[in-house]
């Protein structure tokens, strides 16, 4: 079973704010989120930013629920002499604000609600919670997106893999939507490709792209060939001898992640060496 709310890998607060319980006003930096308002009579007692994080909101009705993404944990209370609304009346609230702006209503009860909104191909998952009789609650919202790899393989981890498995993933080459052309950032991958084969002078690999299922087929398949030509001609630029280097594409034939999240997506469009 998940923990209610867990930090995966890099997943970095840039914001944390809390508000004294005698202040009645929001805590330093503290705001809402865009998407959705607050209820009248409250303020803001504590704002969290988390840059990449997964949440699983409590869906009433057995659902299982995961998102990942961007999270913001903005908890609310009551003013002083403010009026008081029921948890009921703060859940529906919300299910109304998120079915307006065509949102799906996932689940809930008398004092919560878990809804999603998704539009231009993300997904933005909102959970309210009200606690206290009303008098405080909870908004959590995750903006679906996919985890930055920060992780780079070097040559030896590369070597170990291939050894053990026969071939290796090779984390940090980077390529814009629909292109061919290795970015800038992917040169310290490109080292470590290149040091691996010197090393390693009688090793021969297929270099296989990878794509997500995003997009026609055809196009998918020839976007990995020319993305695993594009890094054998990287490689032989750095003094690999071509007849140890083929070129490959499967596009999206061998996932490694889901291709129904961004993080999966983002799993899946990578490159491969594979001991020939």
């Amino acid at each position: 079973m998940r923990i209610h709310t867990v930090s995966i890998l890099a997943a970095f607060a840039v914001c944390l704010a809390t508000a004294p319980a005698w202040a009645q006003e929001d805590a330093k930096g503290a705001h809402d989120h865009p998407l959705v308002t607050r209820m009248p009579g409250f303020y803001i007692d504590s704002y969290q930013v988390e840059e990449f994080a997964a949440f699983d909101p409590t869906v009433v009705g057995g659902k299982d629920v995961h998102w990942e993404g961007k999270k913001y944990a903005i908890s609310y209370s009551l003013k002083e002499g403010a009026t008081p609304v029921s948890m009921l009346q703060i859940a529906r609230n919300y299910q109304n604000a998120m079915k307006t702006a065509g949102g799906k209503i996932l689940g809930g009860d008398e004092r919560r609600v878990a809804t999603e909104l998704r539009k231009a191909g993300a997904t933005t998952g909102v959970y309210v919670e009200a606690f206290n009789d009303g008098s405080s609650y909870t908004v959590t919202i995750v903006e679906s997106q996919a985890m930055r790899q920060d992780v780079t393989a070097d040559a030896a981890a590369m070597g170990k893999d291939i050894a053990a498995t026969g071939k290796t993933i090779v984390y940090g080459i980077h390529f814009d939507t629909g292109s061919a052309v290795i970015k800038s950032d992917s040169e310290s991958a490109l080292v470590q490709m290149a040091k691996l084969l010197k090393d390693r002078p009688t090793l021969k690999t297929y270099i296989v792209g990878h794509t997500d299922n995003v997009g026609p087929h055809d196009v998918n398949l020839k976007l990995s060939a020319d993305r695993a030509e594009a890094l054998v001609k990287a490689l032989v630029g750095r003094g690999i001898a071509v007849n140890r280097l083929k070129a490959a594409g499967v596009g999206p034939y061998c996932p490694v992640g889901s291709n129904g999240t961004e993080q999966g997506k983002a799993q899946n469009r990578r490159v491969e060496l594979v001991e020939q």
